[in-house]
């Protein structure tokens, strides 16, 4: 399964959920170190539309989905 994470291509050998997803690169890969415990503001949006955080438990992961994951900051 073939997909496409903050614009990097990314090959999953299996279908997995979003928190499955982010638990496997932290432990595998170690590639997005700031959502091993994710704070407030931390957001991700697959095919540009943001999921919940309370759904990443349950929200599967795609073949072709295209995943940005960032830093949500306030301003004024």
């Amino acid at each position: 399964m073939n997909i496409i994470v903050n614009d990097q291509p990314v090959t999953l050998n299996a279908p997995m959920t979003v928190q499955q997803f982010l638990e496997h690169q932290f432990l595998e890969h170690q590639l997005l170190e700031h959502i091993e415990r994710p704070q407030s503001g931390t957001a991700l949006a697959i095919n540009q539309t943001i999921i919940p955080r309370s759904e990443w438990q349950t929200h599967q992961i795609n073949d072709g989905d295209s995943i940005l994951l960032f830093q949500a900051i306030a301003g004024g």
